[in-house]
């Protein structure tokens, strides 16, 4: 084991990776066990399915804009610092959200989180590389951060759903503290700082025009149902066109681009963009609306709804230890194509459930889905990466994530919609809930199948070991 000197005392790398895998876990849990609460927030705060979408997208949509220049200003201003910044505010969002006497304030206080999330993680990955520099090690070390993200997807449907219905939602917020706390710490004491400032500059125009384009396109789709499609709305969405226009001439222009264009001339790079994207659509909503339909159909306390969601967990968990030996023996092109089509069919299963299908059916379908996201996740970042130069590895890892993220952000936003139109504000009445779920669910499916499509036909068998 190797270890770093910091002002003449010894600093193991592990503290290293306890205080990076501590700022995946939080994000992750965060957004895990938010949906379960979403029914308690609700009722509490008197907040509508418009707000409750607002109360995940405010979180996504600050991270999905602001991820790429987390990384820009972590290579500039210093690692270390951006990480502890974004502990920071990311703890300052949480206190903020715990506290919320309104909806407004609790949306407040989640995009505050999505942006220390936009700090914190790209910094993390860049903190465990230089921690790690023997590559046996920095294997195992990424290993266990990576497994940070299963670990969460288990801890937040069941430990938090108990911590809703014991304690009440405002605990699920708490209960990060701690661990932030540890965060902090642990990067003031262990990490050092490093900087790596030439040839990186910011963005600004880029950065501007992708926050209106996002936050308008989300905006539009989110409050069109509750709203109706107005003057107001309707300049709106004009507005998020114009700056998504806007944005790719710019990035065309700049020296420095957000986005750099150039890699989106690789077609697997794209179809694993389009991959990602469509994968976190369909998956997001489901993850908004299956928590609703255990409390509100099937009268499930948040701890039974967090449990009846553990299969499509613990799937993902298991078969993301398996993936690496698929990929390996199959190419990543059956393994991608065979986990978008599990997770397509899951969420048409899901769609054609009623009031009075048997649980087990349901747990099957997302057992089903779990299968697939398990299937998908790592061979989609490992195309990604492998289809670009190895120069441009880490501008890929941070694009492919941006991509899942707006990808959640707009199935939250629009498949949301799509169910609130049928289901009402309220998400309570029975008789709108089902055919609202079915709408959204089919929906989400089909956007599932289009990725199985793109990577059956894109992504080659030997993809992974592409450098084009």
């Amino acid at each position: 084991m190797t270890t770093t000197r910091m002002n003449g005392a010894v600093r193991d790398p592990r503290f290293v990776l306890l205080a990076t895998s501590l700022g995946v876990l939080l994000a992750q849990i965060d957004t895990s066990v938010v949906n379960l609460g979403l029914k308690s927030i609700a009722r509490d705060l008197n907040a509508g399915v418009s707000e409750m979408q607002w109360v995940i997208d405010a979180y996504n949509v600050v991270y999905a804009t602001l991820l790429l220049t987390g990384g820009t200003l972590g290579d500039i201003y210093g690692r270390r610092r951006i990480f502890l910044l974004g502990i920071a505010l990311f703890t300052a969002g949480t206190i903020v959200c715990a506290l919320a006497p309104s909806a407004v304030v609790l949306i407040a206080g989640r995009a505050v989180s999505g942006l220390g999330a936009a700090f914190a993680l790209p910094m993390s990955l860049v903190l465990l590389t230089l921690a790690y520099p023997r590559r046996e090690e920095r294997a195992h070390a990424m290993g266990i951060w990576a497994s940070c993200n299963g670990l969460a997807f288990i801890i937040g449907p069941t430990f938090g759903g108990w911590l809703v219905d014991s304690v009440g939602w405002r605990s699920i917020f708490y209960m990060s503290l701690p661990a932030c706390a540890a965060a902090l710490f642990l990067t003031l004491y262990a990490i050092e700082e490093s900087t790596e400032p030439e040839g990186r500059r910011l963005d600004l125009p880029g950065q501007i025009l992708a926050i209106i384009a996002l936050g308008g396109f989300a905006f539009a789709a989110i409050e069109g149902s509750h709203w109706g499609w107005t003057t107001p709305l309707f300049t709106l969405l004009a507005a998020a066109v114009f700056a998504a226009v806007a944005f790719v001439w710019t990035e065309a222009r700049t020296p420095g681009p957000l986005l750099p264009l150039s890699l989106l001339s690789q077609p697997i790079f794209s179809a694993a963009l389009a991959v990602a994207g469509l994968m976190t659509f369909g998956m997001y909503a489901l993850l908004f609306i299956m928590p609703l339909y255990f409390q509100t159909i099937r009268g499930a306390t948040p701890f039974i709804a967090g449990l009846e969601l553990l299969p499509m967990s613990l799937s993902f968990v298991v078969v993301s230890q398996l993936v690496g030996y698929l990929t390996n023996n199959l190419g990543p092109r059956i393994v991608m194509a065979a986990g978008m089509a599990c997770m397509g069919f899951g969420a048409l299963a899901i769609a054609f459930i009623s009031e009075t299908t048997s649980l087990i059916v349901v747990e099957l379908a997302l057992f089903v889905v779990g299968i697939g996201l398990g299937l998908n996740t790592a061979p989609v970042n490992g195309v990604a990466v492998a289809a670009v130069p190895p120069a441009r590895a880490g501008t890929a890892s941070g694009v492919l994530n941006t991509a899942r993220m707006v990808g959640a952000t707009m199935g939250v936003a629009i498949l949301g919609s799509v169910f609130a139109a049928y289901a009402g504000q309220q998400a309570n009445v029975v008789a709108g809930f089902m055919p609202g779920l079915r709408a959204a669910m089919i929906a989400a499916g089909s956007a599932e199948l289009l990725g199985a499509i793109i990577a059956a036909v894109v992504i080659r068998r030997d993809s992974l070991h592409a450098k084009n």
